[in-house]
């Protein structure tokens, strides 16, 4: 096989996702409507409940994005969540120890990509399935956060200028939401448009065929381990700026709702297909349905309800996408 026919074939797979943008914009133009006819009792369209969106939104977002190179590229990392809660902590206790937040940030996101660095080295090395592999990280890291400050919230308390750049609002508009469509357009450069997204896309769909065409699987899929680390500690940063705390436990279950966005926004559980926007979407409109089940004041469970039939349906679609490529 050619190295241009592979690649054409690959292109394939990184259409623009259709079929989650539909039900995308169904879901949102149903939101609007239903707003402006019951304005006093769904208010979906209030500047108060855009606003927590605005900020909601990307901590899933954001994570979900490395989290979905990295299925692309045929694996999975259950530690995300246990790093977020981590690269949180200690960054706030760096503060608290009287260090600027623009010293302490950084440091956090180097610990981040360490992390899923070590995720890459136990899985690759020893030919462990990342599933297990990062399972047992997921569990280390987890007591490793309890032993390094406890079971206590620990307030996070930077300068005004970090705060507002992390957390700050222009209008509606918010900050973490920018850093989003910051991160999204970078992501999408990469993996659309530069030749290391290719190399995620082989790797994940074919990894002997990657492999003939002088692609290294380890290194590549090494890259993708490391970019999920920075976003899981990325969007601990921007939780921890924006409520001001940190919990030693907030970031456990995260990794699953993040493997849940990319699953409906149509990246494959066995790797080489998926897009950024299809990730994009598919966190935005798992929050939205939360926070329509909130606006009506359904019970807490309904949620689990709703996106656990979104994930089934999500799956056996892209399996019969998958299958009718083939």
């Amino acid at each position: 096989m050619s190295i241009a026919r592979f690649f054409n074939r690959l292109n394939r797979n990184r259409e623009i996702p259709v079929d989650i943008l539909i039900v995308f914009v169904v879901v949102q133009v149903g939101c609007i409507i239903a707003a402006l006819i019951y304005p006093s009792s769904f208010r979906y369209l209030s500047d108060a409940n855009i606003s927590v969106m605005l900020k909601a939104i990307p901590v899933l977002g954001i994570m979900a994005i490395g989290v979905g190179v990295l299925m692309i590229s045929g694996e999975f990392d259950l530690s995300v969540g246990a790093n977020y809660t981590f690269t949180a902590i200690v960054m706030a206790t760096l503060v608290q120890d009287g260090w600027s937040a623009f010293i302490a940030a950084p440091v956090a996101l180097a610990i981040g990509v360490v992390i899923g660095l070590l995720n890459a080295l136990i899985t690759l090395r020893f030919n462990i399935p990342s599933f297990i592999a990062t399972l047992g990280t997921m569990l280390f890291w987890k007591g490793m956060t309890l032993l390094y400050h406890g079971a206590t919230s620990l307030r996070f308390r930077p300068e005004p200028f970090f705060t507002n750049l992390m957390a700050g609002s222009i209008g509606l508009l918010e900050a973490a939401f920018i850093w989003y469509l910051v991160l999204t357009a970078v992501f999408w450069v990469l993996l659309h448009h530069h030749k290391l997204g290719n190399h995620f896309y082989a790797v994940g769909g074919n990894k002997q065929a990657a492999t003939a065409i002088g692609i290294n699987p380890d290194r590549t899929k090494t890259i993708a381990f490391g970019l999920a680390g920075f976003c899981a500690a990325f969007s601990g940063i921007l939780a921890t700026a924006r409520v001001g705390s940190i919990l030693p436990g907030q970031g456990l279950g995260l990794e699953l709702q993040a493997i849940a966005a990319c699953v409906i926004g149509g990246l494959s559980l066995t790797g080489g297909r998926g897009t950024v926007l299809g990730v994009f979407l598919g966190a935005t409109l798992m929050y939205t349905i939360q926070d329509v089940l909130l606006l009506v004041r359904a019970p807490g469970f309904y949620l689990d309800i709703f996106v656990g039939v979104l994930i089934i349906t999500a799956v056996v679609f892209n399996e019969m996408i998958g299958q009718s490529r083939k």
